[in-house]
């Protein structure tokens, strides 16, 4: 670990960062342009101290969690956190696990569409970052673990995920999720992750065997979807997915198809999130 660079790498990055890069506002009477370090520590969710002394080279060797959380706070690009897990004494994560943190411009972007529903996916379908509209619209998945990370694998193996696509819809989604999975298998052939994956969702669910078997391929670019939210009724969005060139990750944006679901989806992000009962269902996105 060279905790000297290391301190001085974060402090670098810190202070390059304008506070309205992480959507936190500048006021007239800050010392300095970039980020403070308590600024630092929240948008990690670490504590000040520890951040503290990271930047005095007096800190324990952090964990590779610790360093993805840092890697996303402060914005750092792809070489730059390869450097960052260097500096700390890490080999850098695989390509899979880099995948699973999201792109800093990506993040970025999520932040620019402001009201309008954005998330951020790995080849997988697993969700990597979600804006706060994405959060009202969907729930958090961020923090899922193992399998239920992914969308398809909560599909097939959880009843109470396909309740919120109207009955009619579940066939031609069930494809969709299926079409994709094979299009990603493809690309990454011999990946165990990929792997694994399919033959997990193969032994836990018929449905999914049998339309694994149909061996149909499609990369989801542009859709409409239903969904049914808890809160606000019946939704109809139009969803445009933009993939990166590598196609490890892709941006999923949400728009309202019609009028009535402008008002309601509006509807939705006045009453916020705090409101939300116990147990609630929320509804899944679509990879």
């Amino acid at each position: 670990m060279q905790r000297d660079q290391l301190a001085d790498f974060l402090r670098r990055r810190r202070e390059g960062i304008r506070p309205a890069e992480v959507g936190l506002a500048g006021g007239p009477r800050r010392r300095t342009t970039g980020l403070r370090r308590e600024e630092v520590a929240m948008l990690a969710g670490m504590s000040v101290d520890y951040v503290v002394r990271l930047e005095q080279g007096r800190s324990s060797q952090p964990s590779t969690q610790l360093l993805g959380a840092l890697a996303r706070a402060l914005r750092l690009s792809d070489d730059e956190r390869e450097h960052l897990f260097h500096l700390a004494g890490h080999r850098p994560q695989p390509a899979d696990g880099v995948a699973r943190l999201a792109r800093a411009g990506l993040i970025r972007m999520l932040e620019l569409l402001g009201d309008t529903p954005a998330l951020v996916l790995s080849d997988l379908g697993e969700i990597l970052a979600q804006n706060r509209a994405a959060v009202l619209l969907t729930g958090d998945h961020t923090g899922l673990s193992g399998d239920r990370r992914y969308v398809v694998h909560r599909w097939f193996t959880e009843p109470a995920v396909r309740a919120v696509c109207p009955p009619e819809e579940q066939e031609h989604r069930a494809r969709q999720f299926v079409a994709d999975l094979r299009a990603a298998a493809g690309r990454r052939s011999g990946d165990p992750e990929v792997a694994g994956l399919v033959d997990r969702l193969r032994a836990a669910s018929a449905d999914f065997r049998r339309l694994w078997a149909e061996h149909e391929v499609a990369v989801r670019r542009a859709d409409r979807k239903t969904l049914l939210h808890a809160r606000v009724g019946r939704l109809l969005m139009d969803c445009e997915t933009l993939v990166t060139p590598d196609q490890g990750q892709r941006l999923l944006v949400l728009t309202p198809a019609d009028a009535e679901t402008r008002e309601r989806l509006e509807l939705l992000l006045v009453l916020g999130i705090e409101e939300f009962p116990t147990g609630t269902p929320v509804n899944e996105p679509t990879p």
